[in-house]
This record gives C-alpha cells, structure tokens and sequence, in this order.
C-alpha cells in the first residue's frame, strides 16, 4: 500500500486508536482493582483507629479480620437487618456509605477487644471546606466511648484540619452519649467554656466551624443510631 495516500494515513491512524484504546482500557482495570483494594485497606485502618489501633497497610487485613467479629446493616428502629451479615470488604456493611440515598440500612461494625464488644458505627458531615467524616467505637454498654476517628476533605492545616490528631480524638474515650436515658450526644466547646447538659471536649482552636461541623456530626449521624444505641443499653440493664 502506497504510505502517501490518505487510505494508509487512515488505516493507521484507526489502528493506533484501537491499541491506544485497549492499552487504556487495560491500564484502567489494573489501576481500578488496585485503587479499589487501597480504598478498603484505608477504610479498614480508619476503623481500627477507632479502636485506638495504628496499623500499618501491610497489617491491616490480618489485624481487621482479628477483631471486627460481624458487621451488619440496622434498621431505623435499631435492629438488624437478615441477611447483612459479613466481615469481609464485600460485605453490605462495608460497601454502604453513610448517607447513600440507595442504603438498605446503617452500617455496624461488631468488634471484641481484650474480650470486650464494640460496636463501631460511622459519621459523616461538614466542615469549613468540605465533607468531614469519622467512625465512633462505642462500648457494649451503648453509652460510653472507646474511642474515635476522623478524616477530612481539605480543613485548614494547622486549624480545622486538627480534628485527625489524636489529642483530639483521644479527649473522646469514655464520654458518654446518653444522659439519664435520653440521648445526648457529646458536645464540641470552645476551649475553656463547658457545657452542663452534655458531655463535651474542647473544640479545635481557630477552628470554630470545623469543631461545630463536629459537633453536629456527632448529633446527627450517631443521632440517627439512637435506638440502636437505646437497644444495647436495655440488653446490658
């Protein structure tokens, strides 16, 4: 075929496009499967956090499988949904996000640690900048707090952006979310003031609209566990 005539100029040009293509689509699927098995490994670490543990990525699924014993999907009366039931990333549980429109239910993780249940439930909200996100370990008393994790989309370094340290999230363990029976929340203060009607810690300084972002976090996506909470309370009276 004469190479100077337009038929050859579009045949090779059809045939770069059909390998350029398949070497995308090819290097997507790669990317993709390995993208996703980051997202879970994350996912997993943001979890244990929760229980006060740092894992290392390598570690994390070993670590995972060790402690969290069930996770499942609850209803909006608190009560578990049949056929949720899991403890691997593919699990219903797993897969579904706070706030997903599409959701059959809101997700529970059950751990034992040093042979005491938790159960780990996640919030979602906003701060300053963006979305703010976290996960609450929560005793088997379904009141007092084990422990706690958060994350961010782009809060202020140095200022909102505090809310991942652990002296933040350390000031969390053992407040209680229940006041006489009543749900209660724990509340984010600015440093130095209280608050006599709930639990509280103090807020992240300079950092007012993320440490409300927080607060209201709190009240509404551990809010929408109350009766779950209210269940596990009655079961350990």
């Amino acid at each position: 075929m004469n190479r100077e005539s337009s038929g050859y100029t579009i045949i090779y040009a059809s045939v770069m496009v059909v390998i350029v293509a398949l070497g995308l689509a090819f290097t997507h699927q790669v990317l993709s499967d390995k993208q996703i098995a980051n997202e879970n490994t994350d996912k997993m670490q943001q979890i244990l956090r929760s229980l006060n543990l740092e894992v290392t990525a390598a570690d994390t699924q070993n670590k995972y499988s060790e402690l969290v014993k069930n996770a499942y999907l609850v209803n909006d009366e608190g009560k578990r949904l049949e056929g949720t039931e899991g403890i691997t990333p593919d699990d219903p549980a797993f897969s579904t996000e706070l706030g997903d429109a599409q959701a059959k239910g809101l997700p529970v993780y059950e751990a034992e640690v040093d042979g005491s249940t938790k159960y780990i439930i996640p919030m979602s909200g906003t701060g300053l900048w963006g979305a703010i996100w976290g996960y609450l370990a929560i005793e088997a008393d379904g009141s007092a707090i084990y422990g706690s994790e958060f994350g961010h989309a782009g809060e202020t370094p140095g200022l909102g952006a505090e809310i991942v340290t652990p002296h933040f999230r350390n000031q969390f363990q053992g407040k209680n979310l229940f006041r006489e029976n009543e749900f209660t929340s724990v509340a984010v203060v600015k440093p130095g003031q209280t608050n006599t009607r709930r639990d509280y810690v103090d807020g992240i300084s300079g950092g007012t609209i993320t440490s409300k972002g927080v607060d209201d976090m709190l009240l509404n996506s551990v809010g929408r566990y109350k009766n779950f909470l209210m269940n596990l309370r009655t079961a350990n009276q």
